[in-house]
């Protein structure tokens, strides 16, 4: 209000001073907030030291680990750890991280031991990194280790070493360092108390980052591996050396890459580890099997909090299932969940949670999180606290209604089925005597011109496509698109998504994309934070892709018959979305999206090592009568 008064009797020929004034204005919140951020990183080193150790393991290699301890010794603090691949810098004693510029501030306000680990391998630690270490069940000698035994050997090292620690350890970690949570978890050692796998990488064949249900995600995997994958022959600082990006236009550039084959050959070699793993285990072999920890989550000592997005384009796959194997397998442990409108880390410090490109959530849930669920968490546990969480076992914010929602089972007790079936005239219905019509649609898969995930032109992979306007889709002549009639009452679709297809190719293979799309209605009056009009907006709700070949076998792929009825069923993740009075549902199926995932040369060949020629263009016919109901099934509530 002040500013407003003082700007209205500027007269109109002084708005060189109007100018001069606003840019003050802004200066002087800027030094406010450099003056806070200061303070705080006076606060910091006032209050802390900072001690750097190499912590050795049983099997005599030592792990470089930063830690930060509070100067207070009237009592004795908890610790909270971070393990990760990607650097606990900055390396020195006198270097602090910068803890104050995030909410993590108000573990330090609080008196936390702050702990930082380069896992095994990994820039200063020693030894030899291996990519999601398989978890050893039965260790008969000291040369047994994984990442639980490293965790196990850290967190008695820091409970009998660091001064003034209460004997209670807690463990979070986003993405990577989510899974050295997980691994955490199955360390056994007493004194952790609480963990916290943060969109935990968990299963890299059937849903996070590098696989979904078989397909290769190519951009991600290009991208990560080419500086993430480098060999590091001695302990470092830095990262290695990064080739720089190739290309202003992935799709163009992906597609004159040519096959997987190609790609390795002319942009990797030999020299990636992980890169020729992947590309030696098409299918889920013992290899891949070995590397996903939720086999073995069975009587979790700590209390579990997993955190997920659900516009995670990473790891959506292994916050849900990491949650849904605790609690089968674990069902005594104290297990939690949070899943927000996030994209990957949002709810970390990563922005402020309310909204993703062109959608709104109508609150700052990233805020929300860090302050009613996280910090009260390792509150809780870490110190006894009499102070009660304001969660519930299970917390879900529902999108297009945007609030969030306590549940004490996922899916919610009460939900039940809500199945739509592919009728004619691109139609979606409840009905299913409008299935049984004979009928079917079909479209020409060509690997020369695959659908695009994105409407614009872009390197890096976008977290926006999550939740992205799919009318661009809507107008290609190899994407199927099925609508409902407009919805006369608010729908809430919630839990896991069954896309179910028969089908049949004119080759022995092929991909399946699924999209589920909220369609605004045309006069819709709300805007995007942009002033981007929502009207007819078709909105990503969730997408999903299917390697046919693995319909009935991950690890036991078979290929179509040409000509033939076949059936391709699978799972979508969990939604938990409103479709909202006036709003209709749409389903859209296409068998390619790229350059997100590879494409599919639509024969039955090993994909990692066939050649640019073995690439056809295939039919592919959805049916829709009564022996053939194709159909999308999820739950209400």
């Amino acid at each position: 209000m002040k500013i407003y008064l003082i700007l209205s009797v500027i007269n109109i020929h002084s708005m060189r001073f109007a100018r001069f004034f606003l840019l003050f204005l802004c200066l002087n919140v800027f030094h406010s907030l450099s003056a806070q951020n200061s303070q705080d990183s006076l606060y910091m080193r006032m209050h802390y030291t900072k001690e750097e150790k190499m912590i050795k393991m049983r099997d005599g290699i030592s792990l470089f680990t930063s830690i930060y301890i509070p100067t207070d010794l009237s009592k004795k603090h908890p610790i909270i750890m971070v393990r990760t691949p990607y650097s606990c810098r900055p390396y020195g004693v006198e270097k602090f991280a910068e803890l104050y510029n995030t909410y993590h501030k108000y573990y330090l306000r609080a008196g936390y031991i702050i702990v930082f680990q380069d896992v095994r391998g990994r820039f200063m630690s020693e030894g030899v990194f291996e990519d999601i270490r398989p978890f050893i069940t039965n260790k008969k000698s000291s040369k047994d280790i994984d990442e639980a035994s490293d965790t196990y050997d850290t967190v008695d090292w820091l409970v009998n070493n660091v001064a003034n620690n209460n004997g209670n350890v807690g463990i979070m970690g986003i993405s990577y360092p989510g899974f050295y949570a997980t691994m955490a978890a199955l360390s056994g050692h007493p004194a952790l108390k609480a963990v916290s796998p943060q969109a935990p990488v968990t299963d890299w064949f059937r849903g996070d980052d590098f696989h979904h249900n078989g397909a290769f995600a190519l951009m991600d995997a290009f991208n990560f591996y080419r500086s993430f994958g480098v060999p590091r022959p001695k302990p470092l600082k830095q990262y290695a050396a990064v080739k720089s990006k190739f290309s202003e236009d992935s799709y163009d550039f992906m597609l004159k890459a040519g096959a997987l084959s190609d790609i390795k050959k002319n942009y990797f070699g030999d020299s990636l580890q992980f890169m020729n793993d992947m590309y030696a285990h098409p299918d889920l072999d013992k290899f891949w099997a070995d590397r996903n920890p939720l086999p073995h989550l069975n009587d979790i000592k700590p209390a579990v909090m997993v955190v997920g997005g659900l516009f995670d384009a990473e790891d959506c796959y292994g916050a849900w299932n990491t949650f849904k194997t605790l609690e089968s397998q674990s069902s005594s442990s104290d297990n939690m969940l949070v899943m927000g409108p996030w994209y990957h880390g949002n709810w970390g410090g990563r922005g402020d949670g309310a909204s993703i490109g062109n959608v709104k959530f109508g609150q700052k849930t990233a805020e929300w999180y860090q302050n009613e669920m996280e910090i009260p968490f390792f509150f809780f546990f870490l110190e006894d606290s009499p102070n009660k969480m304001v969660g519930g076992k299970v917390n879900v914010f529902i999108t297009g209604e945007n609030n969030w929602h306590k549940f004490e089972t996922w899916p919610p007790s009460g939900s039940r089925p809500y199945k739509l079936y592919l009728t004619s005239e691109n139609g979606l219905s409840q009905n299913a005597t409008l299935a049984k019509a004979a009928g079917s649609d079909s479209y020409i898969s060509d690997p020369a011109h695959p659908v695009p995930y994105r409407s614009d032109i872009g390197w890096h992979r976008t977290r926006e496509y999550m939740l992205d306007d799919q009318r661009f889709t809507s107008q290609r002549t190899d994407v199927l698109t099925y609508q409902s009639d407009i919805l006369e009452e608010d729908l809430t679709a919630i839990g896991p998504v069954i896309a179910d297809l028969f089908v049949k190719l004119s080759t022995t293979d092929a991909d399946f994309v699924v999209k589920i799309i909220d369609v605004f209605p045309d006069d819709f009056k709300e805007y995007a934070s942009d002033k981007v009009p929502m009207g007819g907006y078709q909105m990503l709700v969730r997408g999903e892709i299917m390697r046919g070949r693995y319909r009935n076998s991950f690890s036991d792929p078979e290929g179509f018959k040409p000509g033939k009825d076949d059936r391709v069923k699978f799972n979508l993740p969990d939604i938990a979305h409103n479709f909202r009075k006036g709003h209709r549902i749409m389903v859209q199926i296409q068998s390619s999206w790229f350059p997100l995932f590879d494409r599919n040369p639509q024969q039955f060949v090993n994909i990692y090592t066939c050649k640019q020629s073995d690439f056809v263009k295939s039919k592919v016919e959805v049916l829709r009568d009564k022996l053939h109901p194709s159909s999308i099934e999820f739950l209400i509530k």
